[in-house]
């Protein structure tokens, strides 16, 4: 199992709407790096759902149960293919204790992240020890 972050605006799309859902297609992601991240994503594979813009700090975590697929709400290019695609989640948990981004910055365990390193990356990837970390930062009793 691999192990991910991905932003959303909350006042545009937040954890609480995804608990609210079944199953969410993670639609909207204009960048090829990130949308390289969805398609190397598994099915089971774990993802922190980080509130950018309003609030920066990881809320909650979220399951992948699609592989990657055409995004629906892409344009079709010149040649009439959809080149943005996207997987879908569910919801597992919220956080007990969010972590924000200034706390992520402080933990030199944490400098490494593609968060910190790669701030405007939406998706991008976490490493075993970073999920770890966070996930015990962030007041879970038993690391998913």
């Amino acid at each position: 199992m691999a192990y991910w972050l991905m932003k959303s605006e909350p006042d545009v799309f937040s954890f609480t709407d995804l608990t609210n859902k079944p199953v969410e297609e993670w639609h909207g992601v204009r960048n090829f790096t990130a949308r390289n991240n969805m398609k190397a994503m598994k099915l089971g594979d774990l993802a922190f759902f980080y509130h950018s813009n309003v609030g920066k700090e990881i809320v909650g975590i979220m399951k992948v149960v699609k592989l990657a697929h055409p995004d629906s709400t892409a344009e079709p290019n010149d040649k009439g293919k959809i080149v943005w695609e996207c997987v879908d989640v569910v919801a597992v948990e919220p956080l007990p204790k969010p972590v924000t981004l200034e706390v992520i910055k402080q933990t030199p365990a944490l400098a490494n992240m593609a968060l910190v390193k790669l701030s405007r990356l939406s998706v991008g990837p976490v490493s075993p020890d970073e999920w770890a970390l966070i996930c015990k930062m962030g007041g879970l009793k038993k690391i998913p």
